[in-house]
């Protein structure tokens, strides 16, 4: 089998030739059919997180060692299974999506069911190998959802981007009848947010991004109002919203979009961060207590969560992101157009149809 590794922090990803892998325990093997390219794979190739003034996260010091194979939104077919799987895997060759955020299964967390807020994770992807390759190991069947009957390339994505725009979405709080929503970004997360958030109820919703496409691009997906962040009129325009501005959610990160989902909010409002872009913002602390301010950030999701996304995608017949899926040997060329910029929605790897 072909997978493409980061072999080296900062430098192109390599093509690595290795035996099939054989499934031991409880392990699941699958054959790649789809797997979408993240800006999380931008991170990880790059081996740190931009934490704002001058300051880095290093990825090596948490635990992601080399190489690893990039590739977390991954949809294969069950190819072979471990001795100890049990019949809960279903039948060979089934469509399934797999849960990437696995944890430790032992700790508090795990035990809760957020695996993917586990301290020692072992994140498909991330610490164990992922979809840019031919064949995947998921630990055990309990990470896999059946998808059979949806678009292989747009259920690819559910498992990151549709799920972390779900996840920050079940955070905020408020009416979605009457109060008015804020998404920040408008690539594929803010697509995606906008398509759930009309589905889960929400009516008042207004779109912010420095990209004069993407904004028109979210009115003809539905945003009531669109704003560019960088125009001195914005925010007087958020402040104006009838019932004020409940919620803001940031799918970028940075000090620019903290500073304007923090101005428009109003009293009792909630900022959910979930990009990560790089950045760090000064607050006044009497503020938060005299505004009743909530600040929180969302990573991803739990397994529940991408277990209910998928039943709300299948409901509605939503399609959260447009993708583009070109083969899995074009990974590193996928990356450096994501890297760019150059990418409306999402791009997704194939191997086999």
């Amino acid at each position: 089998m072909r997978r493409y590794a980061v072999t080296e922090f900062s430098r192109p990803l390599c093509m690595v030739v290795e035996d099939d892998p054989v499934p031991h325990g409880t392990e699941v093997v699958l054959d790649l059919q789809r797997c979408g390219v993240c800006h999380t794979d931008l991170h990880l190739r790059e081996g740190h997180y931009d934490l704002g003034g001058g300051k880095r996260l290093s990825l090596a010091e948490r635990g992601v060692g080399l190489p690893v194979t990039l590739g977390h939104e991954i949809l294969g077919r069950i190819a072979a299974v471990g001795p100890e799987a049990g019949e809960a895997v279903g039948s060979l060759g089934r469509s399934v999506l797999a849960y990437p955020w696995i944890g430790c299964g032992a700790c508090h967390r795990c035990l809760s069911g957020e695996e993917n807020l586990c301290a020692a994770g072992r994140c498909l992807g991330v610490h164990r190998p992922g979809g840019y390759a031919e064949k995947v190991v998921v630990p055990h069947p309990r990470y896999l959802i059946d998808v059979e009957d949806l678009d292989p390339s747009a259920a690819a994505t559910l498992a990151c981007s549709g799920l972390t725009a779900y996840s920050a979405l079940r955070k905020i709080a408020g009416d979605p009848a009457q109060d008015w929503l804020l998404l920040i970004g408008a690539g594929g997360l803010g697509q995606s947010a906008l398509r759930l958030a009309r589905a889960l109820g929400h009516v008042r919703i207004v779109v912010a991004d420095t990209a004069p496409a993407k904004r028109e691009r979210a009115l003809a997906l539905g945003a009531d109002r669109v704003l560019d962040p960088a125009d001195a009129g914005a925010r007087a325009e958020l402040l104006a919203v009838e019932t004020g501005l409940a919620a803001a959610i940031d799918f970028v990160g940075t000090t620019e979009t903290a500073r304007f989902a923090l101005d428009g909010l109003r009293r009792g409002g909630r900022y959910v961060v979930v990009g990560m872009f790089g950045g760090e913002v000064t607050l006044s602390l009497p503020l938060l207590p005299l505004r009743a301010l909530t600040l929180m950030g969302s990573y991803v999701g739990n397994l529940d969560e991408l277990r209910d996304l998928v039943d709300l995608v299948r409901r509605h017949g939503l399609t959260l992101v447009e993708t583009e899926t070109v083969p899995l040997d074009q990974a590193e060329a996928a990356m450096r157009r994501l890297e760019a910029g150059a990418v409306a929605g999402r791009i997704v790897l194939s191997h086999r149809a």
